[in-house]
């Protein structure tokens, strides 16, 4: 295969990661994280790959953020305008959150150099923008961080919403409202601000009217370096249109920077006006309307991947990502059948001098139990979809010392592995 494209003073061949993705160079970098290009080995697929130091997010706090950001994107995985999240793979140090590539870059520095945009091609970043955020928001989900940096582009220049580390699930709703304050000043809901509950969809429908004001006029509407007096500002609607600002795209931005969330125009609305559906195509108006859907069914496939196991489960508890204590437990994709896997467990089993318990039913799975010792480990296989047995190997009792057993036990399925999942340690 060809390889990733490298920097002219970098002749060494890219790194492979986890035997699945060639890594290129890095695309950017935070305090706990950074984003590389990749490639899919298998399929060639140009992808971008967020890796994530496990240690440095623990000490900054941060777990929640990377756990709603995965959890958010999994749930809105379906929708054109938001960036898509293919796979979440881990090791003991670093946690990698394969993402789709977004090759034109942020729209913030889109307007950085060209400044303002032209009425025609605002209208379709924030027709864009609405059918994503309106979407989310059909799915429980608010953004909470709406603004040019989390906004990107694909190569064909479509929009791609990112980033929903401050998103909001149900889960976080008290009262049915959200209370925690959050967002970047100049485009965060001043409901928000003055930290009362508050709705969501409505707080995001306001970050929409900034980012509107801003590819209109090409820069914030409110903009203080005192938030006090940018809230002042806020409450008092004190910003002003330029000429070129048509009465329509006025009246919308007018009705979304609404201070007060009761009648602030809300997203929905919004898309009904005759100024936000110019344009656009049947397939488009479509899109606005996307329902939410049942959760996914993994259609038959030769393995599964740690990201699918999320996907089948709205409930799955993802803080298991940042287990400081060594967890032993396995989870991976057998080649065999679920019954195949069974009696390779007992025959394993055996031939390490464990106790082999009476096999339990539960439904579909098969689990045996083996004990020796103050060891006792489950290995339970269950067959998710034709030709797709996830089998998950626990630890339920024992002492570190007897990581030996452990150790001996897993290599001996070795030979039963089609692909491994999050091997979280």
């Amino acid at each position: 295969m060809d390889s990733l494209p490298q920097p002219q003073n970098q002749s060494s061949p890219a790194k492979i990661l986890l035997g699945k993705y060639e890594l290129g160079r890095r695309l950017g970098s935070g305090s706990f994280a950074k984003v590389h290009l990749g490639r899919s080995i298998e399929t060639h697929e140009l992808v971008a790959i967020k890796i994530i130091d496990k240690k440095r997010t623990i000490e900054s706090n941060m777990e929640p953020r990377i756990i709603r950001e995965i959890d958010a994107m999994r749930r809105l995985r379906d929708h054109p305008n938001i960036l898509k999240i293919h796979e979440v793979m881990a090791t003991k140090s670093k946690i990698y959150i394969v993402m789709e590539l977004a090759v034109g870059g942020e729209l913030f520095f889109k307007l950085l150099h060209r400044g303002r945009l032209p009425e025609s091609a605002a209208r379709r970043y924030f027709q864009q923008l609405a059918s994503a955020l309106q979407f989310s928001h059909l799915h429980g989900v608010a953004h909470r961080d709406v603004k040019p940096q989390n906004l990107l582009l694909d190569k064909e220049g479509n929009l791609k919403v990112s980033d929903f580390g401050l998103s909001a699930l149900p889960e976080h709703l008290r009262d049915g409202l959200l209370h925690t304050a959050c967002g970047t000043p100049a485009y965060t809901a001043p409901e928000i601000i003055s930290r009362r509950g508050y709705d969501g969809a409505k707080a995001d429908a306001w970050s929409c009217g900034v980012i509107l004001y801003v590819l209109l006029v090409g820069y914030v509407p409110f903009d203080d370096s005192n938030i006090a007096s940018m809230y002042r500002k806020i409450q008092r609607r004190e910003y002003r249109f330029p000429s070129w600002i048509s009465k329509q795209a006025r009246s919308i931005i007018h009705q979304m920077l609404d201070p007060n969330p009761e009648t602030r125009m809300s997203l929905e609305a919004v898309m009904n006006t005759t100024w936000f559906k110019k344009s656009l195509t049947g397939s488009e108006l479509d899109c606005n309307v996307l329902e939410p859907e049942p959760e996914p069914v993994i259609e038959k496939s030769s393995s599964i991947t740690a990201f699918d196991l999320i996907s089948l489960s709205s409930g799955l508890d993802l803080s298991g990502l940042f287990e400081v204590k060594r967890k032993r437990e396995r989870r991976f994709t057998a080649k065999v059948s679920a019954v195949e896997v069974e009696e390779k467990a007992k025959a394993i089993g055996e031939k390490l001098g464990y106790v082999v318990k009476k096999t339990k039913k539960g439904g579909e799975a098969k689990v045996v139990g083996l004990g020796r010792g103050r060891m006792e480990i489950v290995v339970e296989a269950v067959e998710l979809a034709v030709d797709i047995v996830v089998v998950e190997v626990k630890v339920v009792e024992g002492e570190e010392e007897e990581d030996s057993q452990w150790s001996d036990l897993i290599t001996e399925l070795g030979d039963i592995v089609l692909s491994r999942h999050t091997d979280v340690m």
